[in-house]
């Protein structure tokens, strides 16, 4: 298959949408976290230049280095995009960044979890519900476990992801051509991937769930259920961050000027 599938989960520990630790995280937003249960309580997009001037503290293009030996090389350019320390650690916490930032990109852009690409976003805590009148709603400590996913996706540098998406991407093309069918090219799967989490309806007020047989839990309303396993991931980050995650998402793909996603 183009892409690996995610195993079969065993629990609702569903990867955050972080779709965006721009250049080589910045669809991996939707970047995503785990939520584990707890009984108690395409055509090739156009050369046009970024309007922005170029930084000189970035370079015009990443060195001619293998895909295997960029971890050091990412880390360099994308841990400018934000101020915030979470993102310097979620960068050194793993490798082979690039093949895991295209992989969860294609993994989004045909709605499947991007969870094995992505594990380390883990959140701490555990998946809560709260109980009123025999109906379960996600608690709100489980939705404030991806605030710090969406301040640092909120926190990135808009202008520097572009350019530096731009650096990256002959490394990020290099590795999409090992996963991706012939003729599939990698701008057009982000843009397919960052329209998916932006369309995705994002309910206002409490998630209502259903406790299902086995281990899984399961929204109560039948839109919510019926999205693809991308989409559920951005909803549960909870209304207020999958919106702020939705907006930034949008200002970076406008910035990036990517081809219109695929019908």
């Amino acid at each position: 298959p183009p892409f690996a599938p995610p195993p079969k989960p065993t629990s609702w520990r569903a990867p955050v949408a972080i779709l965006a630790v721009a250049a080589v995280l910045v669809a991996a937003i939707l970047g995503y976290g785990w939520w584990s249960r707890q009984r108690a309580p395409a055509a090739p997009p156009p050369p046009a230049p970024v309007a922005a001037a170029p930084d000189a503290s970035v370079p015009d293009s990443a060195p001619a280095v293998p895909v295997a030996q960029s971890d050091a090389r990412v880390r360099e350019l994308v841990g400018l995009l934000s101020p915030l320390p979470e993102l310097q650690r979620w960068l050194a916490s793993t490798e082979d960044l690039v093949r895991r930032f295209t992989s969860a990109v294609g993994n989004v852009a045909e709605g499947e979890s991007p969870r094995a690409a992505l594990s380390f976003l883990a959140p701490a805590g555990s998946f809560q519900t709260v109980s009123r009148e025999g109906r379960l709603f996600i608690a709100p400590e489980s939705f404030a476990r991806y605030d710090a996913v969406a301040r640092v996706v909120t926190s990135l540098d808009t202008r520097l992801s572009v350019i530096t998406y731009h650096s990256l991407q002959p490394l990020l093309d290099g590795a999409f051509q090992e996963i991706s069918r012939p003729g599939q090219r990698f701008d057009q799967t982000l843009a397919n991937a960052l329209a998916r989490l932006v369309d995705t309806p994002v309910p206002e007020g409490e998630l209502e769930v259903v406790d299902t047989p086995g281990v899984n839990f399961a929204f109560a309303a039948p839109e919510l259920e019926a999205l693809t396993p991308a989409q559920k991931h951005l909803v549960r980050l909870g209304p207020a961050n999958a919106r702020a995650v939705q907006a930034k998402l949008r200002e970076l793909r406008d910035a990036l000027a990517l081809p219109p996603p695929a019908p």
